[in-house]
């Protein structure tokens, strides 16, 4: 068995990451009879400023021939904000329809958490975030002066979505505004994703971010339509929190979270909250499913700081690289991905230097990869 995988290492420490989670999922495949034909893309920030745009004609269609697209980071500070996001990382979830943005958090072993766990608990936390609506959809503008039209369109694989604002503001002045859309289909196939999730890990009560004291019209919709979702499944509990309480809570006792369900703004906030719980962003790993092709990602971001200095985690992307093993049907070889990361830490010895360790980004890659020998 061959798999075409598109890779896109991107900027930064992305190539670097990426290069290390091909090495150790090159170790799996051999060690399990299976192979990879990886497809390189050289999109990103230096492909921006030599070409003036993001992405060329076709180059969605193209990656999308693959089976699924292992992602390094992009991000640069000579391109300013707004173009890499939106027309490249918000572009290919758009595009693929990828709906549910998976963010795991768990313990591992010598790394130190900022957050108290009773004795002998694991921190083992899902956030569940819808990928395609609230208000990451790209609608609104600025306007300056007592009226402003606009044409606000929006296409996703459910619906296509067209808005005409007529606004006039009294005295004039200028502003800026932003339209966030929740549709019942998207929000049922979400929830009920998460229900599907959360009895797969063996748990009988799914968390469910929310905000409708705030907004009631908006997020009182998503939680009448997740509620009415959840309640399908008769053994399934869902319970309700504000997501400011939701962040109060996590630092203070994280164990009491299993899947947390968000809506995409809080999704966002609350994974990277997770992630520090968990002992920093390079263990953060993450996936954007789409029910045909999915991205795999570490959300680290590009860190041009550190870029060419060996200081980047790469665990992060190696775990990325295990959920892209499981979502082409092979669980076993995420599963060793996974327990090779976890006897790595275990050893407690040549750590990145992230954790305080000495080793290097390569030679991080080089003690993940040995460890597969073992297994």
């Amino acid at each position: 068995m061959k798999y075409q995988v598109a890779v896109l290492p991107g900027d930064g420490v992305g190539p670097e990451v990426i290069l290390e989670t091909q090495k150790v999922l090159e170790r799996v495949a051999q060690k399990l009879g299976f192979s990879f034909d990886w497809r390189h893309f050289p999109y990103g920030a230096e492909y921006y400023l030599s070409h003036g745009q993001v992405l060329p004609p076709g180059a969605l269609a193209a990656i999308g021939q693959n089976q699924a697209l292992l992602l390094g980071a992009v991000g640069d500070p000579k391109v300013p904000p707004g173009p890499l996001e939106q027309e490249l990382l918000l572009a290919l979830r758009f595009h693929f329809d990828q709906f549910l943005n998976l963010r795991p958090a768990k313990t591992w072993p010598n790394v130190p958490l900022p957050c108290p766990l009773k004795p002998g608990e694991e921190l083992d936390i899902v956030v569940v975030r819808e990928n395609t609506e609230d208000f990451y959809m790209g609608l609104g503008g600025s306007f300056s002066g007592p009226t402003q039209k606009a044409l606000l369109q929006a296409r996703r694989d459910l619906y296509q979505f067209t808005a005409e604002l007529d606004l006039k503001v009294e005295p004039a002045t200028t502003g800026a505004f932003s339209l966030g859309l929740l549709t019942e289909p998207a929000v049922r196939r979400i929830a009920r994703k998460a229900a599907e999730i959360t009895l797969a890990r063996g748990e009988n009560k799914l968390h469910v971010a929310t905000k409708a004291n705030a907004l009631p019209q908006f997020y009182g919709f998503w939680d009448r339509v997740t509620l009415d979702e959840i309640q399908k499944t008769s053994d399934l509990k869902a319970s309700y929190i504000n997501v400011d309480n939701l962040c109060y809570q996590l630092p203070r006792a994280p164990g009491q979270f299993g899947v947390i369900l968000c809506p995409n703004l809080f999704g966002d906030i609350v994974s990277d909250l997770v992630s520090a719980l968990a002992g920093g962003l390079g263990l953060a790993a993450s996936g954007n499913i789409g029910p045909q092709f999915s991205m795999f990602e570490p959300v680290h971001g590009s860190a041009p700081d550190i870029a060419g200095t060996g200081r980047a985690n790469p665990l992060a992307a190696i775990i990325s690289g295990a959920m892209l093993l499981e979502s082409l049907d092979q669980k076993a070889g995420a599963d060793l991905t996974l327990r090779a990361v976890r006897d790595y830490l275990a050893q407690g010895q040549n750590l990145p230097l992230e954790l305080g360790g000495p080793s290097t980004t390569s030679q991080v890659g080089d003690l993940v990869a040995e460890q597969l020998k073992l297994l």
